[in-house]
């Protein structure tokens, strides 16, 4: 591009004004910043390789050159952060998160202490703010973790319980109900 003028400061800075009506600023450090011939794009290189465009919505992009990593946000107050490994995160205005997994896997963090995990294989647990989990399988299986026990539930109404002492109950679809103790021996069971 054409210089339109060229103003060089007492502290070292560099003034360029193109004919296009861009606006280069060199600084003494090796910083440059770019003002569009809109007056709204602004781009500033610093001398470490990092690089910030604020946008004409005010949408800022941070490049942080070191770390390879994208820090974008927005004017609504989203911010998005990309990794180099592939991970992103979104950090939305009411304080939840979302983190995308280089494998795929989807993290969300609620403002309340809840967490929820989306698995390629598709499966899902979710984690309660009391630390009990919720576990659902793509095969339709279901699995609840607690202080005092874990349970899965099968498709077709079986549920088994393990309770924290190892004792064991598997009832049965049928009515039946076996108990078992904590090393696998059946003490209780009603056969129909």
């Amino acid at each position: 591009e054409e210089i339109q003028r060229e103003t060089a400061y007492p502290d070292g800075k560099v003034e360029k004004v193109l004919k296009n009506g861009c606006h280069l600023v060199f600084f003494p450090n090796g910083t440059c910043k770019k003002v569009g011939s809109d007056g709204k794009t602004v781009t500033i290189t610093f001398f470490n390789g990092d690089v910030k465009q604020i946008m004409p919505d005010q949408t800022v992009i941070y490049y942080y050159a070191d770390a390879k990593t994208t820090h974008t946000t927005y004017s609504d107050g989203l911010e998005v952060l990309q990794f180099s490994n592939g991970q992103t995160e979104k950090h939305y205005p009411d304080g939840k998160k979302e983190i995308t997994f280089p494998d795929q896997t989807i993290k969300n963090l609620f403002t309340d202490g809840q967490e929820e995990s989306i698995f390629p294989d598709g499966t899902i647990v979710r984690v309660q703010r009391d630390g009990s989990k919720t576990i659902e399988f793509n095969n339709g299986q279901r699995e609840l973790h607690t202080s005092q026990f874990k349970r899965r539930e099968y498709p077709d109404g079986t549920v088994k319980t393990v309770y924290m002492n190892g004792q064991q109950e598997t009832k049965y679809v049928s009515g039946r109900v076996r108990v078992k103790d904590k090393d696998g021996n059946i003490i209780m069971d009603t056969k129909l």
